[in-house]
């Protein structure tokens, strides 16, 4: 049987896996004779959020396709379920074309619902309701606690302050009777032909970089696009207002913090975001890790795509005798 060739290169933010991605389509064969990337971040789906998610520029595109970028407004919802349906939807349509799609992003769960086999538990509006009252009323905190007492696992999982993510657990949990955790999807491809390349960023080295990025966000016009996005509902929506740094410009357009606080505490919660999002790829055994500033860093992702599909009578997409090339240049 053949297995069609999906490629996922992932790891936390700044570790430059926009680069690799559209490196790699440049090399990685196929019918249109380019790869297309296929985005898994989730705040990058949002149109007019450019400067505060780090979104690839259309030059920096190289005329390599991208799916799922700017699709929705920043006053629309983005849930996990949805989005593995856009994202699969994208897949499915390269695959057919004999594209090989390469998908890109840092957040973990939607890369594990796209390329794993899991089936999302529905959901009840009343209970929903209900229980988005009691947030509310009582706060994160409090439905934390609940949480924490009915399964410690998920609260483990979830920050205190995610009020949505806490809600959603404890709706499976009635819905379900049993354990959000168990809903987690398994270590088991949807996709057979799937590989998985992270990228391999010592902490301090990615500390410096996230400090960087934080510094061009600010000199770039990071405070005029928050600006401009709160003039089209940013504060309506559920989900964009919380994407990293844009709670931290807010306060500062409210008057709440100086510009070099909001620098600092973007740059604080963006680090701590990387230590999660590293920790959750780290537990997924079939990544392969690659420095992140090899000078050969293509060459390895090529090889190591070839080591897990050996030529093309096999694969979808995949022929010998690819080239290294630069993925920073």
């Amino acid at each position: 049987m053949v297995e069609s060739l999906v490629v996922a290169v992932v790891g936390p933010t700044a570790a430059g896996k926009s680069d690799l991605s559209v490196a790699l389509c440049k090399q990685l064969p196929s019918g249109s004779g380019t790869g297309e990337v296929v985005n898994a971040d989730a705040m990058q789906v949002y149109r007019g959020m450019d400067v505060g998610t780090a979104k690839i520029t259309v030059a920096e595109r190289s005329g390599v396709p991208h799916h799922l970028l700017d699709i929705l407004d920043v006053t629309q919802t983005a849930t996990v379920a949805e989005f593995q349906q856009l994202a699969r939807a994208a897949i499915d349509d390269c695959l057919r074309r004999q594209v090989v799609p390469v998908l890109a992003g840092g957040s973990a769960l939607y890369v594990r619902a796209i390329l794993d086999d899991f089936e999302f538990p529905g959901t009840d509006p009343v209970l929903r309701e209900r229980l988005e009252a009691e947030l509310v009323e009582h706060g994160s905190g409090a439905l934390h606690q609940r949480l924490a007492e009915v399964d410690p696992a998920a609260a483990a999982q979830i920050l205190p302050s995610n009020g949505r993510r806490i809600v959603r657990a404890l709706e499976v949990i009635e819905i379900t009777g049993g354990p959000y955790v168990a809903t987690l999807p398994e270590h088991t491809y949807v996709y057979p032909g799937a590989v998985q390349l992270g990228l391999d960023v010592p902490r301090p080295v990615l500390d410096e970089r996230i400090d960087r990025r934080v510094d061009r966000m600010f000199d770039n016009g990071f405070v005029d696009e928050v600006e401009a996005l709160l003039a089209k509902g940013l504060l309506d929506g559920r989900t964009a207002n919380r994407a990293l740094g844009y709670p931290q410009v807010i306060a500062l357009l409210r008057g709440e913090l100086s510009e070099t606080e909001a620098r600092m505490r973007t740059a604080q919660a963006t680090r701590r975001f990387a230590r999660r999002q590293d920790s959750w790829f780290r537990k997924d055994p079939r990544i392969t890790w690659l420095p992140w500033d090899a000078p050969d860093l293509v060459d390895q992702a090529l090889r190591v795509i070839r080591g897990n599909h050996p030529g093309p009578a096999d694969v979808v997409g995949m022929e010998e005798g690819l080239g290294a090339v630069d993925a920073r240049g």
